[in-house]
C-alpha cells in the first residue's frame, strides 16, 4: 500500500458520522420536506424517462432502441455517481438540491423545444440524429437529478439524530415505493391519453414546482471546509480511498452490487414470466398490487428500525429474498407468483435502508457524499451487465432448452410443465446463489470488524498497515 492512499486515509478515517454533526432542532422537519420534494423529483423524471420508453416502441417497435436506452441510462449513473458525490460533500446540500432541479429543468424544457421545432416523424426516425438528440437531452436532464438521492442520504446524517437513522432510512422507502407506483401507472396513462408533448409539459412544470418549494426550505448547515491539499482528481479518489480505509464497508459494497445484479435477473425477467402466464391487463394489476409490498417494507423500517445490527439484518433479509426467488415460481401459479413478488418487494427497502444505515454511521459526514457515489456507482454498474448478459443467455439457450423434450424430462420433476420453465430455472439457481453467498457473508472478517465499527458507541480509528 503506498504512503499517498496511507496519508489519504488515516487522518478521521472512520469516526462515527454521529461525532461529526449533530441534529438541529427541527431538524425532522426539514427533512420531511426535502423528503417529498425530492420523492416528487424522482417521480417527475422516471414519468418522463418511463414514458419516453412507452412512447418510443409504441411508435417504432423497435426493441433495440428501447434496450439501447434503458441500458445507457443505468450505465451513465454508474459513470457519473463519483462525480455526483463529490459536489455533494463540496457543496451545501440545499444548493444541490437547486443545481439539479434548475440543471434538470433547462434539459427538459430544451427537450420540449425540440419536439415543437422538428417534425414527430424525424424525431421517431431511429436512425437520425434528432432521435438520439432528443434521448440524450432527456436522458441528461434524468441523470443530473440522480444527485438528489447522494444528497438526500447525506441529509438523514444531517438532520436526523444517529439512533433514528434506520427508521428514516426506511422512510425514504416507503417514499420511493409509492413514486415508484405512481411512475408504472401515470406514464403508460399519460403517453396513452395525452401524447408526448403534453407528457414533457407535465414533467417541465413539475421540476419548476419542486425548485420553487426547494427555495422555502431551510437547511441549517455550514458552508463545508475543503480538505487541504485535495485536487479534483484526488477528490474523485477519496471515496474510493475511504471505502478501503474501513474495514469490510468495501466488501459490504460489493455484496449490495452482486444482490443488485440477482436482484437484477429478477426485475429484468419479471415481466416476461408475468406476460406469460397470465394475461397483460391481469398482469399490470397484478404487478402494481404486489409493488405495494415497498410502501409496507419502508414503513415497517420506519416504524420498528433495523436492529442492533443493520448489517446482519440486511444478510438475513437477503437470503430470505433469495428463498423466494427460488421457489416463487416452482409451480406456474398466479397467486404465488403475485404473493411472492409482494413479499421479496417488502424485503427489498430494509436491505437498501442497512447499507445507507451503516455508511452514515461508520463514515465522516465529509466525505459520504463519494462514499453514497461510489456505492451508487459500482451497484448500478450490475444492471447493465444483468440487460446484456441474462437476457441473451434466457431467450437464446435457457428457455429453449426447457421446453424441450430432454429439458422437461430432467427438470419437470422440479419446475412441473408450462411455458416459463426456462425462467423459473433462472429464478431458482439465483436464488440458491443469493442464500448461499448471504450465508458465506456472515461467517467472513469483514462483517466481524464493520459490525463492531457500527456498534461502537463513539468515533473509531482504523490503523492502516
Amino acid at each position: 500500500m503506498s504512503d499517498e492512499y496511507v496519508e489519504e486515509t488515516a487522518e478521521n478515517t472512520t469516526p462515527s458520522s454521529s461525532a461529526d454533526c449533530v441534529a438541529p432542532a427541527g431538524g425532522q422537519r426539514s427533512f420531511l420536506h426535502i423528503l417529498i420534494n425530492t420523492a416528487v423529483a424522482n417521480f417527475t423524471t422516471s414519468f418522463l424517462w418511463f414514458a419516453l420508453t412507452f412512447w418510443v416502441y409504441l411508435e417504432t417497435e423497435n426493441v433495440m432502441a428501447t434496450g439501447i436506452i434503458g441500458g445507457a441510462f443505468m450505465l451513465l449513473i454508474a459513470v457519473f455517481s463519483m462525480i455526483f458525490g463529490t459536489i455533494v460533500d463540496n457543496h451545501r446540500k440545499k444548493s444541490v438540491f437547486l443545481f439539479s432541479a434548475f440543471v434538470t429543468a433547462i434539459a427538459f424544457s430544451l427537450a420540449g423545444l425540440i419536439y415543437l421545432w422538428l417534425p414527430t416523424e424525424d424525431i421517431l426516425n431511429v436512425g437520425g440524429w434528432q432521435f438520439w438528440l432528443f434521448c440524450l437531452v432527456i436522458l441528461f436532464g434524468a441523470i443530473v437529478e440522480q444527485m438528489r438521492g447522494i444528497a438526500l442520504s447525506t441529509t438523514v446524517t444531517l438532520l436526523i439524530p444517529v439512533d433514528r437513522h434506520a427508521n428514516a432510512n426506511g422512510l425514504v422507502g416507503t417514499v420511493q415505493g409509492i413514486a415508484f407506483i405512481i411512475t408504472s401507472v401515470f406514464s403508460g396513462l399519460a403517453i396513452g391519453w395525452l401524447g408526448m408533448g403534453w407528457t414533457l409539459t407535465i414533467s417541465i412544470v413539475m421540476v419548476v414546482l419542486t425548485m420553487l418549494h426547494l427555495l422555502q426550505i431551510k437547511i441549517p448547515e455550514e458552508e463545508p471546509v475543503r480538505e487541504e491539499g485535495r485536487t479534483k482528481t484526488s477528490d474523485l479518489r477519496l471515496g474510493f480511498s475511504t471505502v478501503m480505509a474501513i474495514p469490510g464497508l468495501f466488501a459490504l459494497i460489493i455484496f449490495s452490487m452482486f444482490n443488485n445484479f440477482i436482484g437484477g435477473t429478477y426485475m429484468a425477467l419479471m415481466d416476461p414470466y408475468g406476460l406469460t402466464i397470465m394475461s397483460v391487463q391481469a398482469w399490470g394489476l397484478a404487478f402494481g398490487l404486489a409493488s405495494t409490498g415497498f410502501i409496507v417494507g419502508g414503513l415497517i423500517i420506519a416504524k420498528f428500525g433495523l436492529g442492533k445490527n443493520p448489517i446482519r439484518t440486511m444478510l438475513w433479509l437477503v437470503a430470505a429474498m433469495g428463498l423466494l426467488g427460488a421457489i416463487f415460481t416452482i409451480r406456474e401459479w398466479s397467486r404465488l407468483y403475485i404473493a411472492g413478488i409482494w413479499l421479496y418487494m417488502t424485503l427489498i427497502p430494509a436491505v437498501e435502508a442497512s447499507e445507507q444505515t451503516v455508511i452514515q454511521k461508520v463514515v465522516p459526514f465529509r466525505r459520504q457524499g463519494r462514499v453514497f457515489g461510489f456505492a451508487q456507482m459500482m451497484e448500478a454498474a450490475a444492471a447493465p451487465v444483468t440487460a446484456f448478459l441474462i437476457a441473451p443467455i434466457a431467450q437464446y439457450w435457457i428457455i429453449p432448452y426447457m421446453r424441450s423434450e430432454p429439458g422437461a424430462e430432467q427438470f419437470g420433476w422440479l419446475l412441473s410443465g408450462g411455458q416459463a420453465r426456462g425462467i423459473a430455472l433462472i429464478f431458482l439457481v439465483g436464488g440458491l446463489i443469493m442464500i448461499l453467498v448471504a450465508l458465506l457473508a456472515m461467517s467472513t472478517k469483514q462483517y466481524r470488524k464493520l459490525s463492531t465499527i457500527f456498534q461502537a458507541d463513539g468515533p473509531s480509528t482504523v490503523q492502516e498497515h
